[in-house]
């Protein structure tokens, strides 16, 4: 299930404090926000008028205190989103969450495109998602996600799953297959994790790393979008079987 943001108040009072997640740095602040760009991986715009899109870091001018969004002028949520003037953008780097307040949306119409136009932040926030450690399956169980590549519909994959958490999972794409688009949702998704657990879920692909060479293929981030109460738990108790049996190994 999609979440709002959580309001920094609320993430500071669950956390005794924002000081130790708080970056103010602009050097670091723009290493941080290049990640994003580099690595055209999405980010979540909410609105204060409850609009919200999901795009990616266009460009980044630390000089001129400006940076812009990826977007569709034509967009209802685009819209929107421009007419509230500013927003909370929410990204994630691995196990990284990413927390920044975006001001002075405007819209920006050239003749390449458009995008959302706003200041720098002054600062953001990291968090670690302690709630979503990840775990790699044992090679025995051969975990697989059966799902429909979003641009050929008539092109059913079963591609391997790299790692698993309770918010999200990793699949590895062969480089012979299409490329899948950042931001693209891919709707009931079998997760066919072990001889015991299938799980149907929609994912969101995160971001896609190219892998080395010799691996020819990519990594693809992902997170559940949907994901039922059901679900939830047959991937809980894979997590916590596959802790118990690597421990296990590493003891033999």
């Amino acid at each position: 299930m999609e979440t709002l943001p959580m309001p920094l108040e609320s993430l500071s009072a669950a956390n005794g404090g924002l000081d130790e997640f708080r970056i103010s740095a602009p050097r670091e602040i723009v290493a941080l926000l290049k990640q994003f760009q580099d690595g055209s991986l999405l980010l979540h715009l909410n609105g204060s008028n409850g609009a919200m899109l999901s795009t990616t870091l266009w460009s980044l001018d630390p000089a001129r205190g400006q940076l812009s969004f990826s977007a569709d002028a034509g967009a209802p949520a685009t819209q929107s989103l421009v007419e509230c003037d500013e927003a909370v953008a929410v990204g994630y780097l691995d196990s990284i969450k990413v927390q920044f307040d975006v001001r002075g949306l405007v819209l920006v119409r050239g003749a390449a495109g458009s995008a959302i136009g706003a200041r720098m932040p002054q600062e953001l926030f990291r968090f670690q998602r302690r709630s979503a450690f990840r775990v790699r399956p044992l090679p025995s169980s051969s975990p697989v996600a059966r799902v429909r590549h979003p641009a050929i519909a008539e092109m059913q994959l079963a591609l391997r799953v790299i790692d698993v958490s309770i918010g999200g999972c990793a699949l590895f794409l062969p480089d012979d297959v299409p490329p899948i688009q950042p931001g693209s949702v891919m709707n009931q998704v079998q997760l066919d994790l072990d001889a015991d657990t299938r799980v149907l879920v929609d994912l969101r692909l995160q971001h896609a790393t190219v892998l080395g060479a010799q691996a020819r293929g990519a990594r693809m981030g992902c997170e559940f979008v949907r994901l039922n109460s059901e679900g939830e738990r047959a991937l809980q108790r894979f997590i916590d079987q596959t802790q118990k049996r690597r421990r296990l190994l590493s003891l033999d």
